[in-house]
């Protein structure tokens, strides 16, 4: 039996790894996420184009938004990227069942008064309302301040939460914490470190 003296063994260069295919470098995914949310929020603020609110609506509807909402869904709670998923959430909720949401809504408006003012639906709260008031809010990203965007939803989904509680749906405290996260984030964005 011959020895061969040990050596350590080669590795591979950056090259070898631009050339695997199937799957997707999580920091670019996230990079990508972060950056696309950054222009979206501070980019649409910065505009002097009038019709640019129109667009990030039209945007929701037809553009493909579901391909950056993929990216968003993974970042967290306290970036830009995370409120623009749950901001696309909600939107998506109240469009597929506009009836539940409005129900929801309703079980919980009493409960929750002050939130449902921010929330700003109209009374009472059907389901076209319920639809003109998410897209206020997403239109809301090029009009108004940020922060004020993450309260209104949050009062919204504040107020749905309690819907939830009391018409004794488990998904509740599901709810509950998504109004957590984008008020949170909406104090964080007053603080100006929202990123």
């Amino acid at each position: 039996m011959s020895q061969r003296p040990h050596h350590r063994p080669m590795r591979p260069g950056a090259e070898f790894f631009a050339d695997l295919e199937g799957g997707h470098d999580p920091a670019l995914v996230r990079e990508a996420a972060d950056r696309a949310a950054t222009l979206l929020v501070r980019g649409a603020r910065a505009s002097d184009d009038a019709g640019i609110a129109e667009r990030l609506e039209r945007l929701a509807e037809t553009e493909g938004l579901e391909t950056l909402a993929e990216l968003w869904s993974g970042s967290p709670a306290d970036s830009l990227a995370g409120c623009l998923w749950r901001l696309y959430v909600l939107r998506s909720w109240v469009y597929a069942d506009p009836s539940l949401a409005a129900r929801q809504f309703e079980a919980g408006r009493a409960r929750a008064q002050v939130a449902r003012v921010v929330a700003g639906v109209a009374d009472p709260p059907g389901p076209d309302e319920l639809r003109e008031m998410v897209d206020e809010v997403l239109r809301g990203i090029a009009e108004r301040d940020f922060a004020d965007v993450l309260l209104r939803a949050a009062a919204f989904a504040r107020v749905v939460a309690t819907g939830r509680a009391q018409l004794g749906q488990d998904d509740a405290a599901r709810m509950l914490g998504v109004a957590e996260h984008l008020e949170s984030a909406a104090h964080l964005e007053l603080a100006g470190e929202l990123a």
